[in-house]
């Protein structure tokens, strides 16, 4: 019997997928026979008859998309705002690598070679003229065992001997550095590597060394950045709107224990933060959000409303993208009315665009005219998508894409007017998504965490790298200095922000 999880073969599952999609179409034409005899037995009319009929094509057809169908949001702009906002092209010539170390060779004619072809005399240098020109090149990265010799002392009284301190170990009585540690880490929560695969990588190399021993060195690293880590929320928090979101995760212990976990996500500008829970429930969203007093821009989900409920502390701001998103994916079955909200929510981000070009030095004057353009320009067109939404309510079947589309706009319409009144609320909730995204690819890397433990690093090491790429830091670069901050004396908290400077 053929395992489609396992096999390799590309024309068995190339077989697989004519054979499946057949079966489909043959399973999607009986369902829409017996919806058109279960109507016709209940009396309905032939025009009730047909919009079931259409409602229930439209939402196999859904359901083919999400299957077979391109996950993008990206759709044409019109040839008119092409014109005035150009993209930028990249061009064909050599990117300039201002990063790279620079490395000069100087290649001389060989003695030999010497001799004048025109007259038989001597070929002399020119002075400082050479040709030039750029080779990219790669230096092989290496593993050495650094033996550490400790030199002993003694007085002659044989009363005191002393031994040469070394450097701090991530590990007491541990063999393995926390550079070693640090690239481990890197490579699997930021470049998406899991251990197994590093362990091969690793053998390729000349390093012998099990998963379990990668394992080790990264758990030990996590103890001396929780400090940091910890900081982190109360940075988030500080601001006065966050970014909240979460993704499912999968925990892999015992084969009884197996089960589905959420990454929850709250950010900032500057900085993010995870954490892990087997659970989607408010009590989980309280736990991440704890006490914060202020906005949280999140997508329609109804932990956050049961949160906003419970006290006044939170208000709640909802997501544009969101909203879009529902008639992105209806709009093969209805062109017209999704171009015209699509477009109107188009123009909604024309305006943030507009606003953001226009740089200031002082953020209250950015916020002023901020203010100004939405009041001005975005407010007429959240009125003009409001009387739509209503004319559209009226016309489409409730449980069509339609009206559930314009129902989940409509139902969250205080939350996603809430940007007019506030100018540092955005539009979106894309800052979150974007946090999310490296969680996204870990996890169909390697699939999740076999332990609890192994959702508290992961939550560690996702929180610390993406604060530092939001701070501008190598992430690498930041994990080495933090680590040696914490070795040197423990619970010390170092966050990429300190390494701006």
């Amino acid at each position: 019997m053929i395992r489609i999880e396992t096999e390799q073969n590309i024309e068995v599952l190339r077989e697989v997928a004519r054979l499946l999609w057949r079966e489909l179409e043959a399973l999607h034409e009986r369902l829409r026979k017996l919806t058109a005899e279960k109507l016709r037995l209940q009396g309905a009319d032939a025009q009730a008859l047909q919009l079931e009929i259409d409602q229930l094509k439209e939402l196999l057809a859904r359901r083919e998309r999400e299957i077979f169908g391109d996950s993008s949001e990206k759709r044409p702009r019109p040839a008119r705002e092409a014109a005035t906002e150009p993209a930028d092209r990249s061009g064909h010539g050599p990117r300039e690598q201002k990063q790279l170390p620079i490395v000069e060779v100087h290649h001389e004619l060989p003695e030999a070679q010497r001799d004048c072809a025109q007259c038989g005399g001597t070929l002399a240098a020119m002075g400082q003229q050479v040709e030039e020109y750029e080779e990219v090149t790669l230096v092989e990265r290496s593993f050495q065992l650094v033996r550490h010799r400790r030199q002993k002392y003694r007085c002659r009284c044989n009363g005191n001997v002393v031994t040469a301190p070394g450097p701090a170990r991530l590990i007491p009585g541990g063999r393995y550095s926390a550079e070693f540690a640090a690239e481990v880490a890197i490579n699997k929560y930021l470049d998406h590597a899991p251990l197994e695969r590093q362990v091969r990588i690793m053998a390729r190399e000349g390093l012998t060394v099990t998963s379990q021993t990668l394992w080790d060195q990264i758990e030990a690293l996590a103890r001396h950045l929780e400090p940091s880590y910890n900081a982190l929320r109360p940075r988030v928090l500080g601001s006065p709107v966050v970014y909240a979101d979460e993704t499912h995760w999968r925990l892999m212990g015992q084969e009884e224990e197996k089960s589905r976990w959420w990454v929850w996500c709250v950010a900032s500008d500057e900085a993010v933060f995870y954490k892990l829970f087997g659970t989607r429930s408010a009590k989980a969203a309280r736990s991440v959000l704890c006490d914060y007093r202020g906005i949280v821009l999140c997508d329609g989900y109804g932990a956050y409303e049961a949160l906003a409920r419970a006290g006044p502390a939170i208000t709640l701001a909802h997501c544009w993208a969101h909203a879009r998103r529902k008639f992105i994916d209806i709009e093969p079955h209805y062109p017209q009315a999704c171009e015209k909200i699509l477009q109107l929510i188009s123009k909604l981000y024309c305006v943030e665009r507009e606003a953001s070009r226009l740089a200031f030095p002082e953020t209250e004057e950015r916020l002023a005219l901020l203010t100004k353009l939405r009041e001005e320009r975005s407010r007429p067109l959240v009125e003009e998508i409001y009387a739509w939404a209503e004319e559209q309510r009226q016309k489409a079947l409730p449980r069509s894409g339609l009206g559930q589309a314009t129902e989940y706009l409509l139902g969250l319409w205080k939350g996603l007017t809430r940007f007019l009144e506030n100018p540092r609320i955005p539009l979106d909730n894309n800052a979150a998504e974007r946090a999310l995204r490296g969680v996204v690819v870990g996890r169909k890397n390697h699939y999740g965490s076999r332990s609890k433990r192994g959702t508290e690093v992961a939550a560690l090491f996702y929180s610390l790298c993406e604060t530092a790429k939001l701070a501008g830091v190598e992430p690498r670069a930041y994990l080495l200095k933090a680590t040696h901050a914490a070795l040197r004396e423990p619970g010390t908290v170092t966050l990429p922000h300190a390494l701006r400077a």
